[in-house]
């Protein structure tokens, strides 16, 4: 079992920058894949970013790359996604989710925070 707790959401201007954070608690964190995806309301998740359990391998949706760096702190049991350069469109809220094996599909995560608003004005 991964029981995960996101936070770090928030109101900001287009440029500007913000760090989510995934908090889990479980004894299979540290060798579980964690991957982050957004919604907008009334749409399906969208794959965002995805890490493996060592921190060594990473992957991002090709609107994420070059702005968002995910990584993760198994010390901490802590999962984060430093979101540079926003856009109004990466509105969304923003989940994080946890897996055995690294992927984008939204199906595969078997464990899923509740979510944090981010909201991007132009």
């Amino acid at each position: 079992q991964v029981q995960l707790v996101e936070s770090g959401g928030g109101l900001v201007q287009a440029g500007d920058s913000l760090r989510l954070s995934c908090a889990a608690s479980g004894r299979t964190f540290s060798r579980t894949a964690m991957a982050w995806f957004r919604r907008v309301p009334g749409k399906e998740r969208d794959f965002v970013a995805t890490i493996s359990w060592s921190g060594s391998l990473t992957e991002y949706a090709d609107s994420v790359k070059g702005r968002f760096t995910i990584s993760r702190d198994n010390s901490q049991s802590m999962v984060y996604l430093q979101m540079n350069s926003l856009k109004p469109e990466d509105t969304a809220i923003y989940y994080c989710a946890a897996a055995t094996l690294m992927s984008n599909k939204e199906s595969e995560y078997p464990y899923w925070g509740q979510g944090t608003q981010v909201t991007v004005s132009s």
